[in-house]
C-alpha cells in the first residue's frame, strides 16, 4: 500500500476491513503515549492518564500482548499511566523493558549516559532565558519543549538546538516532534526498529498474530512503515486539522482522538 494523506486515510472504528483482517487472529497492540493515551497537553509531566483509559489497556492487557513504544522516559511513561507491568520501550525505542526480562537495554544505554548528561546540562543552560522553554531530561535522550515559548522565540530555541548538534557533530541525532526536539545518541535506531525487535523478543512473529501500532507523531511513521507488511498501522489525530489531514502517512487507518483510542481498544478488548 503507497502511503496516503490523513484525510484519504479510512476510519478504524466499524471498518469492516479491518474487523476482516483480524477475524480469527490475535493482535498485538503496540501504542505510542502521548496523543494516544493521553491528550497531548501544555505541559509534559500534566499528561497523566485517565483511569477509564487505565482500565481499558488493563482489561486488553489480560487478553493480548500489549506495548508501549514512547519518546518518553520509560519511567516517566509508567508513572503517569498508573501502570508498571506492561512492556515499555521509552526514548523513541532506545530504552526497553518487559515484566518478565527486565531492562533488555541498559548496557548499551549506559554507554551514552555522559553524553546525554552533558548535552541536557548544556541545554538547560542555553535556554534558561527563554520564557516557557522546558528541558526534559531522559536515561537515552533530552528533550527541548517549546510548546509555551512565545512564537516570537521559537527561532531562539530552533538555534539553540542547532549550536548544540554543531557542537556534537556526528554524536547527536536530532528527532523533531509536535513542539518539541529530541536529541539523542545518533545511532541508527527508531520506533519502527524497536517494534520489529520487541516482536522477535516477545515471540509474536506467527501467522496467527496481527501486529497494531497506534501513535500520533511524525516519528511513528518509522514503526507504520515497519508493519507496513507484517501488521496495521493506525495514525491518531484529527482530520479537521490542516496540520495532520494534510500529512502523508504510511498508515492504513485513523482514529480522530484519544476518545476513539479508548474506544477502539475497548472494542478489541
Amino acid at each position: 500500500m503507497q502511503d496516503a494523506t490523513v484525510r484519504d486515510v479510512p476510519p478504524a472504528l466499524g471498518n469492516p476491513e479491518l474487523a476482516g483482517r483480524l477475524a480469527g487472529r490475535r493482535p498485538a497492540v503496540f501504542l505510542d503515549y502521548d496523543g494516544v493515551l493521553s491528550p497531548i497537553v501544555e505541559r509534559p509531566e500534566d499528561a497523566v492518564m485517565s483511569e477509564h483509559m487505565r482500565t481499558v489497556v488493563r482489561d486488553l492487557a489480560t487478553r493480548v500482548p500489549v506495548c508501549v513504544v514512547t519518546g518518553r522516559d520509560r519511567t516517566v511513561a509508567q508513572q503517569l499511566m498508573g501502570i508498571d507491568d506492561l512492556t515499555i520501550a521509552g526514548s523513541h525505542g532506545f530504552d526497553i523493558w518487559t515484566p518478565t526480562q527486565g531492562a533488555l537495554s541498559d548496557t548499551y544505554v549506559e554507554q551514552y549516559t555522559d553524553l546525554v548528561s552533558e548535552v541536557t546540562a548544556r541545554l538547560r543552560d542555553d535556554t534558561r532565558d527563554v520564557p516557557g522553554a522546558h528541558v526534559e531530561p531522559k536515561r537515552a535522550s533530552v528533550a527541548v519543549h517549546y510548546r509555551q515559548v512565545d512564537p516570537a522565540d521559537r527561532d531562539r530555541i530552533s538555534a539553540t538546538v542547532q549550536t548544540v548538534m554543531d557542537a556534537y557533530s556526528g554524536k547527536l541525532k536530532l528527532t523533531p516532534g509536535k513542539m518539541v526536539y529530541e536529541l539523542g545518541p545518533n545511532v541508527d535506531w527508531n520506533k519502527g526498529k524497536a517494534v520489529l525487535y520487541l516482536i522477535d523478543v516477545l515471540g509474536l512473529d506467527s501467522d496467527d498474530i496481527v501486529p497494531l501500532y497506534l501513535g500520533d507523531d511524525i516519528t511513528d511513521e518509522y514503526a507504520f512503515q515497519a508493519l507496513r507488511d507484517r501488521g496495521i498501522g493506525i495514525l491518531v489525530g484529527d482530520p479537521d486539522d490542516p496540520e495532520v489531514a494534510n500529512r502523508t502517512t504510511a498508515a492504513r487507518y485513523a482514529l480522530a482522538s484519544v476518545d476513539d483510542v479508548e474506544r477502539f481498544l475497548a472494542t478489541l478488548t
